[in-house]
């Protein structure tokens, strides 16, 4: 019991000598100074966001961009909106023209009218030839999230292949 409390008695009086760690640069609360607000500058869109990277020049050495070269699914055969905390996730599901798609997304369509959001079902194949196969083998799902903020406003949700389109309509 003795050393118990000789041992607790030396340990604070030990802790009660750290009160210079507070003011010390080896504390890493201190190695950034305070805070303060400053007016961002509306001048120059670049000044407004400095986390985004600048777009750099073109290097002789650059690559250039991929051609696209996915295309439309056949057909698209369901669709679905589930609600999540931060927005909404568009499912569809489709049939693609033949097996061996990869790469199956919904591209937004910046064409869609006033209120409509819409999108192309899209998918890339392989440069080979490959069977057509059973419905079962050539069905590709996509999904694709949406924020609250890009749901604000928007009536009608669609999304498009090549044969048919399905939507549907905000209660």
């Amino acid at each position: 019991m003795r050393i118990s409390i000789a041992l607790l008695m030396v340990a604070g009086v030990a802790v009660s000598g750290c009160g210079g760690w507070r003011d010390s640069g080896v504390n890493p609360r201190n190695w950034f100074g305070n805070s303060k607000e400053v007016t961002a500058s509306t001048e120059n869109p670049e000044d407004v966001n400095p986390l985004l990277p600048v777009k750099a020049e073109e290097s002789i050495f650059a690559r250039k961009d991929a051609p696209d070269e996915s295309v439309l699914i056949v057909s698209v055969s369901a669709l679905k909106i589930e609600r999540t905390s931060t927005g909404a996730i568009v499912y569809a599901t489709g049939l693609a023209d033949r097996q061996g798609a990869y790469n199956v997304h919904l591209r937004p369509d910046i064409d869609a009218p006033e209120g409509t959001l819409s999108f192309q079902f899209k998918a890339d194949y392989p440069s080979y030839a490959t069977h057509q196969g059973t419905e079962l083998t050539r069905t590709v799902r996509a999904a694709f999230s949406l924020t609250t903020g890009e749901l604000e406003g928007i009536k009608l949700i669609r999304v498009a292949g090549a044969q048919n389109a399905q939507e549907t309509r905000r209660r």
